[in-house]
């Protein structure tokens, strides 16, 4: 059974712009190989001041990305972001059920 995830990964601020925008085609190829789909265009945000310093650095780009793809098979690509040098941090959360009917996503997930 598929289900509707949300991801959010924030980008070392030092990295340069086009690179750190490579990311969005790695995270989407990512979610493609593991056999989910993105729902709608992944939502660049660009380059944001953290709300507190991390790892001695003040700001990062951030990037949402909302797919649908069957239970584990992201654990792939989280272990990926985790390993990757150019990533501050990540966090995939499992939607409730409730709020991707919502944005639309459970047609995808059914």
């Amino acid at each position: 059974m598929n289900r509707a995830y949300e991801l959010m990964v924030i980008i070392d601020g030092d990295v340069e712009d086009p690179n750190a925008q490579a990311w969005v085609k790695t995270v989407s190829d990512g979610i493609t190989s593991a056999g989910g789909s993105l729902h709608g265009k992944p939502d660049w945000w660009g380059k944001r001041a953290y709300a507190y310093p991390i790892n001695k650095k003040e700001s990062g780009y951030y990037l949402v990305v909302e797919c649908v793809a069957p239970a584990g098979a992201l654990d792939e690509l989280e272990r990926s972001l985790r390993l990757a040098d150019d990533i501050v941090r990540h966090k995939l959360i499992r939607l409730p059920e409730a709020e991707a009917e919502r944005r639309g996503m459970t047609g995808a997930a059914a």
